[in-house]
């Protein structure tokens, strides 16, 4: 676990090295993005779900836990908004926060899932990015739009947004694979599975160009209610469910992974987009991917 954990977080800190020395210049940092983001990742997630055996994985039972665990910080933090409102916590930084609480780094996710497990562990990660990708974007989209500054977002664009996510659409044409799985030509799936294998690495290298450890600011309320719901109580949640509904051995390791990985550095476009707290946003995302270093093992050794 933990020579996995530290591969991934290696791979990360090149990223950032790269961009920190301007080996990689930003606008060429910003095309890798967009290449990672709509073809690499997708590619991953269709080739995985595609040629998985999915007859004895509880595909079920891993989603409704980590579905139940989302919705869970997401009510948690819905209830107490007039706490942190008397705390000086405005509608734009609440957004940061309930993103940074309840969004996952699927390339984390994945790259850790492959390192532990291989071909199951991603199979049973796509699972978890078929199930909990739809409806992070649905709630994040709606308390951007309900608590940020920015224009609100029309139920037109709401709908165009989730739809062309490249997470979901991936997801959805990847499970619709699956049932035809016989019929594909081997070359295609080929084709998938060389793009799938460039996304990890590369994936990981954005991730890590997006860290700015000079926006660290002093630690704030803000920071430890985000560091906190994210890291510890999400994967907590998630491990009560996955006992609830009977997960255990690798199905329950890959949930507790999903759970305790830091949130996703697409979080700060996002927020940029849609008028909520960008530069807290960058802060939580740093915080977060550092101090996952140390959370996410104890997680799995604990909970798994």
């Amino acid at each position: 676990m933990l020579d996995s954990l530290i591969a991934v977080f290696l791979v990360i800190a090149t990223g950032w090295l790269l961009k920190a020395r301007n080996l990689v210049s930003p606008s060429h940092w910003l095309g890798v993005e967009r290449l990672t983001y709509q073809v690499l990742f997708p590619a991953v997630v269709i080739h995985t779900l595609a040629m998985a055996d999915l007859r004895g994985v509880p595909v079920v039972a891993m989603g409704a836990s980590l579905v139940l665990a989302i919705l869970s910080v997401a009510a948690l933090l819905l209830l107490t908004r007039p706490l942190l409102a008397r705390a000086g916590i405005d509608g734009p930084a609440f957004t940061s926060i309930f993103q940074g609480s309840v969004r996952w780094n699927t390339f984390v996710a994945l790259a850790l899932a492959a390192g532990l497990q291989g071909r199951n562990g991603a199979t049973l990660m796509a699972i978890a990015v078929a199930s909990m990708i739809p409806l992070l974007n649905v709630l994040c989209v709606v308390v951007l739009a309900r608590f940020a500054n920015g224009k609100p977002m029309s139920v037109g664009g709401t709908v165009r947004s989730i739809l062309y996510n490249p997470f979901i659409w991936s997801s959805a044409v990847g499970l619709a694979f699956n049932q035809v799985q016989w019929l594909l030509p081997s070359a295609f799936t080929g084709y998938l599975d060389i793009l799938g294998r460039a996304s990890l690495g590369i994936g990981l290298l954005v991730v890590g160009s997006a860290l700015d450890l000079n926006r660290l600011a002093r630690p704030r309320l803000a920071h430890g209610v985000a560091v906190a719901l994210k890291l510890a109580v999400m994967p907590l949640a998630a491990w009560l469910y996955a006992g609830l509904f009977g997960v255990t051995g690798p199905a329950l390791t890959m949930t507790i992974v999903a759970g305790a990985v830091p949130t996703a550095t697409a979080a700060y476009f996002l927020a940029r987009d849609l008028g909520g707290d960008a530069p807290l946003m960058a802060e939580i995302t740093t915080l977060q991917t550092l101090l996952a270093l140390a959370t996410l093992p104890v997680a799995v050794l604990f909970l798994a």
